[in-house]
């Protein structure tokens, strides 16, 4: 099967490993490690794919993008995340908060906020999960109260990735009871800089930034930073989870780093048990299996006929190969020559990234669990 996508996706491809080859340190590997020059490299990765106007690809052109089709964006996706992500946290503002932004902020909410996410200027977090309401997050109970003529919010989030970095936060809240606890719920964005908002880092084996507590105590904020309409969040959260987890091209890096073990252990793949190389193929084929489901969920989300099944698909399958992968390449990288070379050290090191962040693959996001329901309530309504 053809995953090329035709000579003006290739084209982009090699133009986007150029410019990681020539801007990105040869042991990047993420942003969010001990070492602020990780973070730094990131900040300036994507000013300049801002400039080359590549960070937004998709966006309209009144919006900083070039009006480029949700396949090219796609292309930039998978060749980020095949290469450590070097855009950093500025997917999430790119993939989903600024289209968010499009589709329902108001006038002044699109011309505060698109143009530093267009130039990469400006780390997003998201205010959702809480310590009771994780998977199940339509009952968190994080309140907004109107206050005059604005609303106070008080509670706690936590599990809250970049947010010792992010200047701003998509926050939801609860500011009325309802008949169905998806009732109820209001989008704010909020500044991160607001004495009302502690960060409390949670200290974990992914690094520092990745898992955060968040609390509100008395932030006031006012009806400008309320995104959509009053009461009615749940629907644009839905919109939102979609975008989000078919965003993470995950299954591009599985992919590129099965296809660099062969070259890395040299001689040596000759003498890797029958076993193993046989789940290394079968790892690959997974990767194109998921690989498939996202395009199909991206060709549904471009004609506007998404369906949280559809997504839970997806999710299911490229979680699974991250975590699947992983144990492969794990025995994989200790079937590499001694001593070390320069490129089995970055191997294994690449490997032992993946293998960490896989750990947390079927619960970020929304559980596993939850996606299986998710699909099978899809699956029976259909029957």
């Amino acid at each position: 099967m053809d995953f090329t996508m035709g000579e003006a996706a290739t084209d982009l491809r090699h133009e986007l490993r150029a410019l990681v080859r020539a801007h990105v340190p040869a042991d990047f590997l993420g942003a969010f490690t001990d070492d602020e020059a990780d973070l730094a490299t990131t900040q300036r990765f994507s000013r300049l794919l801002a400039e080359r106007g590549l960070l937004c690809l998709a966006w309209p052109e009144e919006f900083g993008g070039r009006d480029a089709s949700v396949w090219e964006q796609t292309v930039v996706r998978e060749e980020m995340w095949a290469h450590h992500e070097p855009r950093g946290a500025q997917y999430m503002g790119v993939n989903w908060v600024g289209p968010t932004i499009m589709r329902h902020g108001t006038e002044q909410q699109r011309a505060q906020h698109l143009p530093p996410i267009a130039r990469g200027e400006v780390i997003w977090c998201q205010g959702f999960s809480e310590p009771d309401s994780g998977s199940d997050l339509a009952s968190l109970r994080t309140a907004a109260t109107r206050d005059g003529t604005g609303w106070r919010i008080n509670g706690q989030k936590i599990w809250t990735s970049y947010a010792t970095m992010a200047q701003w936060c998509f926050l939801l809240a609860r500011t009325a009871k309802g008949e169905r606890k998806q009732q109820g719920l209001t989008i704010f964005l909020v500044p991160m800089s607001d004495p009302a908002i502690e960060v409390r880092p949670i200290r974990s084996m992914l690094g520092p930034h990745h898992l955060n507590e968040v609390f509100f105590d008395d932030l006031r904020v006012s009806e400008a930073d309320v995104l959509g309409t009053v009461d009615e969040g749940w629907q644009v959260v839905r919109e939102v989870l979609a975008f989000e987890r078919v965003g993470i091209a995950r299954y591009a890096r599985c992919e590129y780093l099965l296809q660099a073990a062969p070259s890395v252990l040299g001689a040596r793949w000759d003498l890797v048990p029958a076993d193993l190389r046989g789940r290394w193929a079968r790892m690959l084929t997974h990767c194109r299996r998921a690989r498939l489901l996202a395009y199909r969920v991206l060709a549904l989300q471009d004609s506007g006929t998404v369906r949280p099944g559809d997504v839970a698909a997806y999710r299911i399958a490229v979680t699974t190969l991250d975590q699947d992968s992983a144990e492969v390449l794990s025995e994989l990288a200790a079937c590499a020559a001694y001593p070390e070379t320069t490129v089995v050290q970055r191997f294994r090191a690449e490997v032992d990234d993946h293998w960490r962040y896989a750990r947390a693959a079927t619960v970020a996001s929304g559980s596993i669990e939850m996606q299986r329901i998710l699909l099978a309530r899809e699956l029976l309504a259909a029957s």
